[in-house]
């Protein structure tokens, strides 16, 4: 079966795919990829995600089919971007995020403002792969690393599909958007921001981008229910074989928080 998030973007500046979720989902579900990816790594949740909830995948300019555009390389003006993205995608149905590592960041901050700005947040929002601490944080070496240096660390984080690598007109799409990506994260300032709403935590047993063993405590005092921390057998990129696992226990936690909204 091939998901709508696996087909193509209908139009050039689409934020989402696909851009409607279906009108059937009683819950929206919004998926940020990790830095130099996108909508196409959660190409496989639709097909295991229950009926009712209706998943739309990010993608930012600069990759994709959306390579043409202009991708950002500061973290203020996307976050902005993509703000007006969301508020312009979601409807009157409870909603929730999920984010692995850059997705994660950008989940994170969009709860934050939303709830700053009087908008209704999400029920509940996923991190994948980052913690707000002790977590790797890009520096300008890393940006600018020769490409040879940085193909062998996404090998080394098993970022992006085998084939990726030995395809130089692939590689000359996914090598810009990363380092844009690596960009607009590197700018980031943690606040210590609270996030107004139930929060859980996924993570590899051996991601090489965890820099300390207890970072996902770091989310404890950043949420009114902290909904505890998973770990998968893996590295960074757990999630791209445990997706049943982690779409069983996040939707349950979704379910019973909605009922909780309704009752």
């Amino acid at each position: 079966m091939t998901s709508a998030i696996a087909g193509k973007m209908s139009r050039p500046g689409q934020w989402f795919q696909p851009a409607e979720a279906d009108p059937e989902a009683r819950i929206r579900l919004l998926l940020f990829p990790h830095a130099g990816s996108g909508a196409i790594i959660y190409r496989d949740w639709p097909d295991v995600l229950p009926r009712d909830i209706g998943a739309q995948a990010l993608t930012l300019p600069g990759r994709q089919e959306r390579r043409d555009e202009s991708a950002y390389t500061a973290w203020e003006p996307l976050v902005e971007g993509l703000y007006e993205a969301v508020l312009g995608t979601i409807d009157h149905r409870p909603y929730a995020f999920f984010g692995h590592c850059l997705g994660a960041q950008l989940a994170y901050e969009l709860a934050v403002r939303l709830e700053h700005d009087g908008v209704p947040g999400p029920l509940m929002v996923g991190m994948s792969g980052w913690a707000p601490k002790g977590f790797f944080v890009p520096a300008e070496k890393h940006i600018k690393m020769p490409e040879e240096e940085l193909v062998a660390w996404m090998k080394r984080l098993g970022s992006f599909p085998s084939e990726i690598y030995d395809n130089p007109e692939m590689l000359g799409m996914v090598i810009p958007a990363l380092r844009a990506d690596l960009a607009v994260a590197a700018q980031r300032v943690d606040s210590g921001a609270f996030v107004p709403c139930p929060l859980a935590s996924y993570g590899g047993h051996n991601d090489g981008l965890q820099e300390e063993p207890d970072a996902f405590e770091s989310w404890v005092p950043r949420s009114p229910q902290y909904l505890g921390h998973r770990e998968y057998p893996g590295g960074h990129f757990f999630i791209d074989v445990h997706v049943e696992a982690i779409t069983q226990d996040f939707c349950a936690q979704l379910y019973r928080l909605a009922e909780s909204a309704r009752g």
